[in-house]
């Protein structure tokens, strides 16, 4: 790959210049952009991408926001084509699953942090807010993450019942709710409080546990049991 008279694109050598400060440095020796454009090489190999790799930040605020943008976000720029997307995604994939797995098979509670850095990964960055509930065992191990609710920027459809019916499909003993402030204010709302008071009185009975209700900010996050609002 060749421009006129033999001379290499120039974007060749500043390619080479970032791998070899990453293999030295690893992330923390690039700026966000550099290390954006370190993940879009393989997919546009034959462009010069700081500059697509600076508006992507631009756009969507940070590293983190650019990898997390939905698909659809993406496509509204013109130059970034579906093998990119795709690039980006498989990053976005790639840190929930090590950030899952550092929850799995470990009781959650005493892994605290982890929990938190996992849901930090999942939903920080999403521009609509999204409900998960994490269903434990009598240990306290993870059955299973699910996304209980999808909206819009300031609302997600929540049903106690339907989450209590889910724990008891499970034979979860207990739950960990989590929601995300898209604006990036992990305090929690009246209606936040108000709707983790009704989950925990459906699950009363049922003998399901609310361990703790967590909102995610770009931020930082908020635990209602720290807050000692449950």
């Amino acid at each position: 790959m060749e421009e006129h008279g033999g001379s290499a694109p120039h974007y060749l050598g500043h390619r080479e210049r970032l791998r070899e400060r990453f293999r030295k440095g690893g992330a923390d020796a690039l700026a966000e952009y550099e290390l954006l454009e370190l993940v879009l090489f393989r997919a546009m190999p034959r462009r010069d991408l700081k500059p697509l790799a600076k508006s992507l930040i631009a756009r969507f605020g940070s590293f983190a926001g650019a990898v997390s943008a939905r698909p659809e976000r993406l496509r509204e720029i013109e130059s970034l084509g579906e093998a990119a997307i795709i690039e980006l995604k498989i990053v976005e994939a790639a840190a929930r699953r090590l950030a899952k797995s550092s929850i799995e098979n470990r009781p959650s509670l005493s892994s605290f942090s982890a929990v938190v850095d996992y849901c930090r990964t999942a939903m920080a960055f999403l521009d609509h807010e999204e409900f998960r509930v994490l269903f434990l065992d009598k240990k306290n191990h993870l059955i299973a993450d699910e996304v209980q609710g999808v909206g819009t920027i300031d609302h997600a459809p929540v049903y106690p019942r339907e989450i209590m019916r889910r724990a008891l499909e499970l034979s979860a003993s207990a739950v960990i709710l989590v929601h995300n402030h898209p604006s990036g204010d992990p305090q929690p709302s009246t209606d936040d409080i108000h709707l983790t008071h009704q989950i925990i009185a459906v699950g009363k009975p049922l003998k399901v546990l609310v361990h703790d209700h967590l909102i995610i900010g770009k931020n930082g996050h908020v635990s209602l049991k720290g807050l000692r609002m449950i």
